[in-house]
């Protein structure tokens, strides 16, 4: 069962199973979190029904996007989206695992990527959920943080920049797979609820080659105290604005 679903204020259109993990904010905030620029390539692993490469090609024209879903039936979705927002002919979804030694050694040989992001599975332990594809969107399977950063690393150009989404409690371990990666510089953007509530989702983006001790950024707050979103949340979110850089 699909539904019909917009993001970025109806500029993205969206068919997505009813069932399991549904896109939303960290999809939209993701995107929003990739410097791409027109014409440049950018790579996605574990792209579900494509919302993420959805709203980074509303925001940013004339990009070249390849994503990879190792879900069939998800990839197949994907496409039918990008055709749907006029996309077919800049976007390629590729049916296949990130733990796949054959594919990632076809990306690494192909003509590299700009920019390269992710919002992987992120949870090592624990319980997982019941249904089949939120488990495998939130639960680390045989690929592992680190696993999914060195994918995403491998056939980035030298200063590409490497994006993912993850919970805060994962801060730690997604700074040392962007580091093992060969990914540095990172930049740490906290995604709060509100003002003066700990954050429950970072950004974080790296650089290929690059130096230097982390940064953090003052983040954005997401909900306003009465209800809504805030300006900064709502330019991203319904006006399909990219993340400001830090000075």
């Amino acid at each position: 069962m699909l539904t019909e679903d917009t993001l970025l204020g109806g500029r993205v259109r969206l068919r997505q199973p009813r069932d399991g993990l549904r896109a939303g904010l960290d999809a939209v905030m993701l995107a929003a979190a990739v410097p791409a620029r027109p014409g440049e390539r950018v790579l996605e692993a574990g792209c579900g029904s494509g919302a993420a490469f959805l709203c980074l090609a509303a925001r940013v024209p004339g990009l070249r996007v390849t994503a990879v879903e190792r879900d069939p039936v998800l990839a197949a979705l994907a496409r039918a989206n990008a055709e749907a927002n006029g996309l077919a002919d800049r976007v390629e979804v590729l049916a296949g695992d990130i733990g796949d030694p054959a594919l990632a050694h076809a990306l690494a040989a192909s003509a590299r990527f700009d920019h390269a992001f992710a919002n992987p599975p992120y949870w090592p332990g624990g319980t997982p959920p019941p249904a089949d594809r939120r488990r495998a969107a939130v639960q680390e399977g045989e690929a592992r943080l680190a696993d999914w950063a060195r994918f995403l690393a491998a056939p980035l150009a030298w200063r590409g920049t490497l994006a993912l989404v993850l919970p805060a409690a994962r801060l730690d371990a997604g700074l040392r797979a962007l580091g093992d990666s060969g990914c540095g510089g990172p930049l740490v953007v906290p995604l709060w609820p509100r003002d003066a509530l700990p954050a429950k989702r970072v950004l974080l983006r790296a650089v290929r080659g690059g130096r230097g001790p982390s940064r953090l950024a003052p983040g954005i707050a997401l909900h306003r105290p009465g209800g809504g979103w805030t300006k900064a949340a709502a330019a991203i979110l319904d006006a399909g604005a990219a993340i400001p850089e830090p000075a």
